[in-house]
Order: structure tokens, then sequence, then C-alpha cells
């Protein structure tokens, strides 16, 4: 089964799709915020459509890793849509996601407009990716495996760089 990765901010949410084996993840839509029940509910029929196990939602950290007022936004939406959906829901530290994706569709020539039409389902992507290696990384650790490098910065770099995440290939 699938996992969901959500970019939440105040008008739009960024919604990413892994594969069925958790291997790779895919941007797969933006949706405009017209309301939290609406959200929610268009979230939920994601949920069901595509056969999502668990739903990782981006916490937007300070630098110092603090929350501000945007991570308190994101927590009291992840709160209300964990009592709506009935798959587990955890929140994912999502510091330069949207930096990292601005970045590689900038290099990827995307056009302005272009951008803004798909810029939050890219970070929810990338903050897909940070989770599933991470979900690789513990397996790694729990077969003897050595532990490699797989934060959130070393993901965005990679995006930035224009290079394509391949399961099994870290650095």
């Amino acid at each position: 089964m699938r996992i969901m990765g959500l970019d939440v901010g105040s008008k739009t949410i960024g919604i990413a799709l892994s594969d069925p084996d958790r291997i790779v993840s895919q941007p797969f839509s933006v949706i405009r915020r017209t309301g939290k029940k609406h959200d929610i509910r268009g979230l939920c029929q994601v949920v069901k459509d595509k056969e999502v196990s668990l739903i990782v939602v981006g916490l937007p950290k300070n630098t110092d890793g603090s929350l501000g007022k945007s991570a308190m936004q994101v927590m009291e939406f992840t709160e209300a849509l964990k009592m709506s959906v009935s798959v587990p829901v955890v929140t994912w530290d999502e510091r330069f996601s949207t930096t990292a994706a601005e970045r590689a569709l900038i290099s990827a020539d995307v056009s302005r407009q272009k951008r803004k039409g798909v810029i939050d389902s890219v970070a929810a992507a990338i903050i897909l990716d940070g989770y599933l290696d991470y979900l690789r990384q513990r397996s790694d650790i729990s077969s003897g495996c050595e532990s490699k490098d797989l934060s959130m910065e070393n993901i965005a770099r990679n995006r930035i760089a224009g290079k394509e995440h391949k399961p099994g290939e870290y650095d």
C-alpha cells in the first residue's frame, strides 16, 4: 500500500504518493484550500482511491528546530486530519523542502507559471522521499548494514543538483 506525503500551506496542499512498494515518491496533485472540512474530505478521498496506508505531513520547523506559527497551524490541521482518516498520520521535518522544490524546477527550466501549479506537490514528494529514506535506513540498521546520511538537506541537495532519487542510492 502507498504512503501519501503532504505539504500543507495556507492556500494549497501539495500531495505526493509513493509506489505500492514504498520505494519511490512522485508528485500527485495540488488542492486549493477552501476550508478545513472540505480539504480533509478531499484527502480522505485520495486515501481511499489510491489505497494509502500512511500519511506523512511535512512540519515546517524553524531552522533552529523550534515550532513557529506555520508549524502550529500544520499541527492543528494534522490533528483534525487524524480524527477523520482511517490510516495513521505522522509529521516529518520539512525544512528546506519548498526551497529545494523551487530550485529543482528552475534547474529543469520549468516556467514560472507552471512552477506555481506544481511546486507544492514537488515539495510533498521531497518530504515523502525523506520519510522513505528514513524507513530504508531503519531497515538497514536493523539488518546490520552501515547507516547512511539521509538527511533532508542531502535529499534537497540532490534534487537541486538534478540527481534523480534511485532506490538504494545514497550519498
